[in-house]
Protein backbone atom coordinates (compact mmCIF):
# COMPACT_ATOMS: atom_id res chain seq x y z
CA UNK A 1 0.00 0.00 0.00
CA UNK A 2 2.82 2.33 0.72
CA UNK A 3 5.71 1.71 -1.54
CA UNK A 4 9.32 2.91 -1.25
CA UNK A 5 11.45 3.96 -3.79
CA UNK A 6 14.50 1.53 -2.43
CA UNK A 7 17.91 2.63 -2.47
CA UNK A 8 18.56 2.58 -6.07
CA UNK A 9 15.61 4.93 -6.59
CA UNK A 10 13.23 2.45 -8.30
CA UNK A 11 9.70 3.62 -9.45
CA UNK A 12 7.08 3.46 -7.04
CA UNK A 13 4.93 1.09 -9.37
CA UNK A 14 7.53 -1.26 -9.75
CA UNK A 15 8.75 -1.15 -5.85
CA UNK A 16 8.89 -4.47 -3.59
CA UNK A 17 9.54 -2.93 -0.28
CA UNK A 18 7.03 -0.85 1.71
CA UNK A 19 8.00 2.64 2.76
CA UNK A 20 9.53 2.44 6.42
CA UNK A 21 6.92 2.91 9.06
CA UNK A 22 8.24 6.30 10.41
CA UNK A 23 7.90 7.07 6.80
CA UNK A 24 4.50 6.69 6.79
CA UNK A 25 3.79 7.99 10.39
CA UNK A 26 5.80 11.59 9.24
CA UNK A 27 3.31 11.98 5.82
CA UNK A 28 0.31 10.97 7.59
CA UNK A 29 0.94 14.06 10.27
CA UNK A 30 2.34 16.44 7.47
CA UNK A 31 -1.03 15.52 5.66
CA UNK A 32 -2.97 16.30 8.79
CA UNK A 33 -1.00 19.49 9.06
CA UNK A 34 -1.70 21.03 5.58
CA UNK A 35 -5.26 20.21 5.89
CA UNK A 36 -5.59 21.57 8.99
CA UNK A 37 -7.14 18.59 10.71
CA UNK A 38 -6.94 19.24 14.36
CA UNK A 39 -7.63 15.77 15.54
CA UNK A 40 -5.65 13.28 17.50
CA UNK A 41 -5.35 10.99 14.16
CA UNK A 42 -1.96 8.25 12.99
CA UNK A 43 -2.14 5.96 10.93
CA UNK A 44 -3.14 3.36 12.98
CA UNK A 45 -6.73 5.54 13.44
CA UNK A 46 -7.08 4.80 9.75
CA UNK A 47 -6.91 0.96 10.45
CA UNK A 48 -9.92 1.57 13.21
CA UNK A 49 -11.61 3.66 10.48
CA UNK A 50 -11.29 0.89 7.84
CA UNK A 51 -12.53 -1.91 10.13
CA UNK A 52 -15.26 0.12 11.20
CA UNK A 53 -16.38 1.02 7.55
CA UNK A 54 -15.99 -2.27 6.08
CA UNK A 55 -18.23 -3.53 9.14
CA UNK A 56 -20.52 -0.86 8.55
CA UNK A 57 -20.75 -1.74 4.76
CA UNK A 58 -22.06 -5.04 5.71
CA UNK A 59 -18.74 -6.87 5.43
CA UNK A 60 -18.53 -10.04 8.12
CA UNK A 61 -16.65 -9.73 10.98
CA UNK A 62 -14.55 -12.90 9.83
CA UNK A 63 -13.98 -11.37 6.87
CA UNK A 64 -12.60 -8.24 8.79
CA UNK A 65 -10.26 -10.26 10.91
CA UNK A 66 -8.70 -11.77 7.99
CA UNK A 67 -8.09 -8.72 6.65
CA UNK A 68 -6.51 -7.40 9.59
CA UNK A 69 -4.51 -10.22 10.12
CA UNK A 70 -5.70 -11.30 13.65
CA UNK A 71 -5.76 -14.31 15.41
CA UNK A 72 -8.43 -13.51 17.39
CA UNK A 73 -12.25 -12.21 16.82
CA UNK A 74 -11.96 -10.55 20.40
CA UNK A 75 -8.86 -8.87 18.88
CA UNK A 76 -10.43 -7.46 15.66
CA UNK A 77 -13.96 -6.18 17.60
CA UNK A 78 -11.97 -4.23 19.65
CA UNK A 79 -11.03 -2.34 16.06
CA UNK A 80 -14.80 -2.13 14.87
CA UNK A 81 -16.77 0.94 16.99
CA UNK A 82 -20.34 0.40 17.52
CA UNK A 83 -22.09 3.14 15.27
CA UNK A 84 -25.74 4.65 14.82
CA UNK A 85 -25.34 3.39 11.09
CA UNK A 86 -23.88 -0.11 11.82
CA UNK A 87 -26.81 -0.36 14.62
CA UNK A 88 -29.44 0.69 11.93
CA UNK A 89 -28.27 -2.26 9.64
CA UNK A 90 -28.67 -4.76 12.26
CA UNK A 91 -31.94 -3.18 12.90
CA UNK A 92 -33.03 -3.51 9.10
CA UNK A 93 -31.69 -6.92 8.90
CA UNK A 94 -33.02 -8.33 11.99
CA UNK A 95 -36.53 -6.65 11.14
CA UNK A 96 -36.18 -8.45 7.39
CA UNK A 97 -35.68 -11.63 9.16
CA UNK A 98 -39.02 -11.22 11.29
CA UNK A 99 -40.86 -10.07 8.47
CA UNK A 100 -39.53 -13.67 6.31
CA UNK A 101 -40.91 -15.45 8.79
Amino acid sequence: MFPSEGKDHIALKESTEPMHKSSVQDAFRAALKETKINKAASVHTLRHSWATHLLEAGVNLRLIQEYLGHSSPQTTSIYTHLTARAEDLGRQAINQIMNKL
